[in-house]
């Protein structure tokens, strides 16, 4: 999961993704950084914490880090968050493999293609609670694909 600073929105989804797969009994690695390493070692937002907490998931132990290229070696499915972080993304890519491994989170669901998640950074709680309905069902059919 990869947004710009790894503090909000890939946070988020990361606990979203383990939740479905620890509830479906699935063992796969799941992890989050930022295109910037503007935040390195942070843990989440304290909204983004409350949020996902307010829901029974528990973000509140993980650190921001920088994408590394060694990610894209490392993991099956790279999801991001935005088109200006799949941008940055692709741009990192040193083959066809790799550039083949990324996406954007929303065009795992129904009826959003190329629609984003929304940066809740500068917004309120209610911004928040709206990029965790975003992240659980996007990851949710991850997880039933998988």
């Amino acid at each position: 999961m990869v947004c710009l600073g790894n503090i909000c929105r890939s946070p988020m989804a990361q606990g979203a993704l383990e939740y479905w797969a620890a509830k479906n009994d699935i063992d796969i690695e799941v992890d989050s950084a930022g295109t910037s390493g503007y935040h390195r070692g942070e843990a989440p937002d304290d909204r983004a914490v409350a949020c996902m907490k307010s829901h029974g998931i528990d973000i509140s132990s993980q650190k921001s880090r920088q994408l590394k290229q060694e990610d894209f070696e490392i993991f099956d499915r790279i999801y991001a968050m935005d088109r200006s972080n799949l941008k940055d993304l692709q741009s990192l890519c040193t083959n066809s493999q790799n550039l083949s491994k990324i996406s954007l989170l929303l065009n795992q669901e129904d009826g959003y293609h190329d629609v984003i998640v929304p940066d809740p950074y500068y917004g309120s709680i209610k911004d928040f609670e709206r990029v965790y309905e975003m992240t659980m069902k996007a990851t949710e059919r991850i997880i039933a694909s998988w």
